[in-house]
Parts: C-alpha cells; structure tokens; sequence
C-alpha cells in the first residue's frame, strides 16, 4: 500500500478528515451496519472529503468488515482506519485496507501525566518507545501513517514535542493534535499549535492536524483557531456527532472558511451543495434528528419568522443571511408534487432532492408516495425526503412493520393488533397498555422477545397542519449498549412502530459486536 492521501502544493489548503463512521459511531445510539457504512463512505466522497476514518478493525469483526467494505467502494478519499499502539492493532487495520486505493493507518497513543499513569499505567519513556515503534510499524504497511497524542491538549509540552519529533523521524505523514476532553479554548489551542511548529525541528515534513471535541461548545472555534496558526488538516463529523458533546461539525468549518475568506484565506475540496443531502443521509441512518436551530443544516437555519427579518430579507437576502440556502443544497425545485404526479416527475424530484435509488427501491418509495399523496392536500419536499429515508433505511432489516390496528380513547385499556415479519415470517399479537404508544411497543416487545429499556420517546411533525407526517425518534438501552430508531408516517402510531422496529434491528447488529479497550483519539 502506497499512496499518501496528503494533497501537496498548496499551503492554503485545508484537507478534511471525515471521522463520522468512526468517533461519530461512537455515539451512544448511533451505531451503523456494513450496508449502512458503505452508504455514507459513497456520499461522504460525493460531498468531496479527502479522507474518510472508516472504523477501528480490530475493535469486532463487523468493524473489520466495515472497513473493508468502505475501502472496496472509495475510489478518490483516502480511507483510514484506526489503530492503537500495538501490532495485532495495527496489522489488523491494514489487511481491513488492503483493498483500498489510498490507504492510512492512523495509530495512536495517551501522552498526558493523567492518561499514562491511571489509563495505560505506563511511563513516559516506555510511551515514547511505544510512539517510534508503532508508527514504524505501520510504515511497514503503508507510506501514509498518522499518529495521534491522546489527551494531547493536556500533555507536557516537552514530552508532546519529543513524541512529536519522533513519530515524524520514524515516518508519519500526519501529526494529529486531539483534544479528547474538549478542554482547551481558542487561543490555548493556537498557542499550542503555534508552539509545536516553533519548538519540532522536523515538523515541516508532516501536515499538522487537529482532532476537537465539543464539551465546552468550542469544538469548531478550536479547530479554526489551530488552521490559523498553521494545521492543515481538520478531523471533524456530519451534524457534529461524537461521544458525549460530539465533535467539531464538518459543515460549520467548512462553511466558515467558505464565508469569511476575508479573514480565513483556506479552501477545501467540498462541494458544498452537498451538505444538506449529507446531513439528511446521516440523520435517517442513525435515527439521530438534527436540533432545528443547528447551524447551517437546521430547520431553522434559513427561516424567518421576525417581521423586521421577512422584511429585510425580501428586500436582500444579505440583510440577514450570510449565506445563501442553495450554497449548502437547499435550493427548491419547481415541481409541485400530489397524488396525480407519475413515476418520470417523482423520479426527477428524488434527484433534485439528491436521492438514486434502484429499481426495486424506487418503485417501493413511489408505491408509498402515492399513498401518501392520497391523504395529504400537499406533498412538500420534507415529507418526501422523511418518506424515502424511512424506505431506504429498511432494506436489509430483520424486523418489519407489516400491519397495525389500534383500540384508543377514554376507555381503558389501550390495544395494539400488531403484525410483524421476523425474518421473513409473519406474527401478529394483540397487547394492552397504558396509551396507544404504550400498547403498540408491548406488542412489539411480546412478539420479539427483546425488552429493551425505553430511554427516549420523541415525535415532531416533519410539515405543518393535521396532515402531516410524524418523524418520530426512540432510544433504547439493552445492557450498556444504546441504539436510536428513527420512523416516519402521517399516523403518529405508525411511525413509532416503525421507529420502535429501526431501533431493535441496530440493537441486534449491535449484540454482534464485541469492544475492546477504550478508544478516544
């Protein structure tokens, strides 16, 4: 394997390290299978991302798998996968990329006072010779190897410049500086950025990047503070999804660099019409919904509701948007959609909306379109973008929402007639319960035999009025491990079923995998 991902040439431009399938993972509930990986990688390299982390191999077989998979489809990006400092990790990670085109191993290791005495229980010089030996390693397997100081924002700045200095002697590419805790601030982190470049006699022969995490809400601010005093690689998530508070959001850093060229002089390779379908795609897979006023792909993010801002705005845009909607893919079509629309409309407006879908899948969104047409006075883009990443988000599921009856009212108790295909095979069952919803995910639960713990229960209408479609969301907790469900339909019922249903089908994919140790970076 040999072929670095790093473009070369331009010193003002911003390589963009996608890590969604990765740390975004990572995030309690959002756990993507194989076919689901392979579907983000492909969009992930339509938006234009450099390189994409596509897991951590030696972390299951379905990570391993995962990997693979990514690395057989991507054709442009680099695909990276993670590894610690150890060979098993690290051999493990190149044969998951052997059938890449652009390969990179990322290892790394913990170099703060705090992480190498109560985490590895390992002393700085034993961590040092790990940092030579890992990255040496990796070199075996390909010229495009990047290291990483766990907990580097909070490591002694000698002991970061040596490991630093060493890592690059030994043959990294790449010198990522993670903030795993979300720990610094803006002019910290500059500072140490600036430090490094200053003090790492050999620090020219690598592109700096950084890794931010976003518990103090600065994960973006971090980021763009270090690219201007020199890193040239930003790691960064769609929607901005991590552990705990997640990380710094891919399409505020670039839309940031993007909008203020005045004082931030960077390109990226984003097509930035991309954006919204990206996030969307996102959303959908991991049932994760994106808060409405969330900067730059929230519902809210170009609307107007202040009378003195409707004003402004009809008068010019610039008044009070910074950007422009079609900048980040929301430009709207003309084609007003309803129940008398054919198969060539509905097809051409799931590619304005930036869907290809095959045959088979296509005519199962349109049989559903159809039907939705039939009960709503209108059919906005949202519902058919709720419509068909409900639809799509199905294919390779084990359980399945057939048919649902519900008994509700004053009169208790609630009943549920539930049929659901396991495998292929359908059962139907009648519970009660305290409510519809109630009723409804007893019925589920008897039919499935998983009792999963309720963590959330969410519905917001994906469009005004009565008629609307309900997206509803749940979380469900089963020994430690978290999945999200995601579901949509105009009956509220419906789609908490089928939201109820997404989640059981991630958590048994999830009873697949098995975790190692730890893993932050």
């Amino acid at each position: 394997m040999t072929d670095s991902t790093t473009p070369a040439g331009d010193a003002q431009r911003v390589i963009i390290f996608d890590t969604t399938m990765r740390d975004g993972e990572q995030s309690p509930g959002c756990s993507m299978n194989l076919d689901e990986k392979v579907r983000i990688a492909k969009a992930l390299e339509e938006l234009g991302v450099d390189v994409m982390e596509a897991g951590f191999p030696i972390a299951s077989n379905g990570d391993f798998e995962a990997v693979r998979a990514v690395a057989q489809v991507v054709e442009k990006a680099g695909v990276c996968g993670l590894a610690r400092a150890a060979k098993p990790d690290i051999e493990r990670a190149a044969e998951a990329l052997r059938p890449a085109r652009r390969p990179r191993i990322h290892t790394f290791i913990s170099t703060s006072p705090l992480h190498m005495k109560y985490k590895l229980q390992m002393d700085p010089e034993t961590v040092h010779q790990a940092v030579i030996d890992s990255v040496g390693w990796a070199r075996n397997f390909t010229d495009d190897v990047e290291w990483s100081p766990e907990d580097g924002t909070r490591t002694e700045h000698d002991f970061l410049c040596r490991c630093v200095e060493s890592a690059i002697r030994a043959g990294a590419t790449t010198i990522n500086i993670p903030d795993t805790v979300g720990y610094t601030v803006p002019d910290e982190f500059r500072a140490l950025i600036e430090m490094l470049m200053n003090r790492v006699p050999n620090i020219d022969q690598a592109v700096i990047s950084v890794h931010c995490h976003n518990d103090l809400g600065l994960g973006v601010a971090n980021s763009l503070a270090a690219v201007g005093a020199g890193a040239r690689q930003v790691e960064c998530t769609i929607n901005g999804i991590g552990e705990r508070a997640g990380n710094a959001a891919m399409e505020e850093i670039v839309m940031a660099l993007r909008t203020r060229q005045d004082r931030m002089p960077y390109v990226t390779g984003v097509d930035t019409t991309q954006i919204t379908r990206t996030s969307r795609l996102l959303s959908a897979i991991t049932g994760f919904s994106v808060q409405p006023n969330k900067a730059i792909v929230g519902a809210n993010a170009f609307a107007h509701e202040s009378g003195i801002h409707q004003d402004g705005v009809l008068k010019n845009a610039q008044t009070y948007e910074i950007m422009t909607p079609e900048s980040v893919g929301l430009g709207r079509s003309n084609l007003v959609m309803g129940k008398h629309s054919g198969r060539h409309a509905f097809r051409e407006k799931l590619k304005d909306l930036g869907y290809t879908l095959g045959d088979n899948a296509f005519s199962d969104a349109f049989r559903r379109f159809k039907d939705l047409a039939d009960r709503k006075k209108e059919v906005f883009d949202e519902d058919i973008i709720a419509l068909v990443d409900d639809e799509v988000m199905r294919g390779n599921d084990r359980i399945k929402v057939v048919d649902l009856e519900i008994k509700a009212g004053t009169k208790r108790p609630q009943s549920a007639t539930l049929t659901l295909a396991i495998d292929g095979a359908e059962t139907t069952v009648t519970a009660n319960g305290d409510g519809p919803v109630d009723a409804t995910f007893n019925a589920i639960k008897e039919l499935t035999g998983i009792h999963a713990h309720l963590q959330l229960y969410q519905v917001h209408a994906v469009t005004g009025g009565t008629d609307a479609q309900a997206e509803v969301t749940v979380r469900l907790e089963e020994e430690g491990r978290t999945v999200n469900g995601m579901g949509a339909d105009t009956d509220t019922l419906v789609a908490s079923a089928r939201a109820y249903v997404n989640a059981l089908n991630k958590l048994l994919v999830k009873r697949e995998k098995q975790a190692p140790a730890a893993i932050s970076a």
